[in-house]
């Protein structure tokens, strides 16, 4: 493997386990919503094939996980205790980030013959657009009076747990 796959699966291991960590922080306070429990699930699936690949290719996950988990897990809950739709104002703005970070790595994997990756990398791509669209379409987040706040904040963590999750 090359140092630039290997960090990707690292960024994008830490990303997929952060998000987990974001919707069971939502679902701690939205036990019920069917919305977020979907794509929670497939945050898990992500997951999970992000962690075979660290496995199988014996990358480095990142040393920050545990930030990742209690930071994911308070981002959730924080913004579900102001209301589902600053939940989903959340998302959206996770979301936002990660359709670009994602975007970057399929351009640089189209010139890679790292196949499986790139169709992971695409999979993942490809559900977290609809997570996006959920959020905005179905849960109405414009609606929210914090929404351009939210999705500030939530965008500036989420690019530089990025930058961060690619080294350490």
């Amino acid at each position: 493997m090359n140092e630039n796959t290997d960090e990707m699966i690292r960024v994008n291991h830490a990303g997929e386990y952060g998000a987990t960590r974001i919707y069971a922080g939502q679902l701690f306070i939205l036990t019920n919503d069917e919305t977020i429990r979907h794509m929670a699930e497939q945050e898990q699936e992500h997951l999970d094939a992000f962690q075979q690949m660290i496995i199988e290719r014996r990358v480095r996950p990142s040393l920050l996980q545990p930030i990742w988990y209690v930071g994911g897990f308070l981002m959730g809950a924080l913004t579900a205790a102001m209301g589902r739709n600053v939940a989903h104002a959340c998302t959206a703005a996770v979301e936002t980030v990660i359709d670009k970070h994602y975007q970057d790595q399929i351009s640089e994997l189209s010139i890679s013959a790292d196949i499986e990756l790139k169709d992971l990398v695409t999979k993942c791509h490809k559900e977290e657009c609809e997570h996006h669209d959920i959020a905005i379409n179905e849960a109405g987040v414009d609606l929210a009076m914090t929404y351009p706040i939210i999705t500030s904040v939530v965008e500036r963590i989420t690019k530089v747990a990025i930058e961060i999750a690619k080294k350490v």
